[in-house]
């Protein structure tokens, strides 16, 4: 099994933890499996899946909405990483929800 689509993402910083939503190459279109991962894993598999955006053209006013913007999350990384967890750890392939 393949991951061909990574539906969406969300980075909870105060679990540190990514919560996932994809589609393995022979699910349905209308399927969908969902999992919550431990960001240190990505750490120990190598892969760094939040990038740091060093914008230099953010203007003082706009400092304070700098809080609200989203993570950076390097969806080919991320790819490449829940390929290989899955991998080795079959067992923990999340079972197939409708989507």
């Amino acid at each position: 099994m393949e991951i061909v689509e990574i539906i969406s993402y969300f980075v909870n910083h105060s679990t540190d933890t990514i919560d996932v939503r994809f589609r393995f190459n022979n699910d349905e279109e209308d399927e969908i499996r969902v999992d919550v991962i431990d960001l240190k894993e990505s750490d120990d598999f190598g892969y760094t899946l939040i990038v740091e955006d060093f914008d230099l053209f953010i203007d003082d006013e706009d400092e304070d909405d700098n809080n609200l913007l989203e993570d950076n999350v390097d969806e080919i990384e991320l790819l490449a990483f829940l390929n290989e967890y899955y991998l080795i750890y079959p067992e923990k392939v999340p079972k197939k929800d409708l989507y």
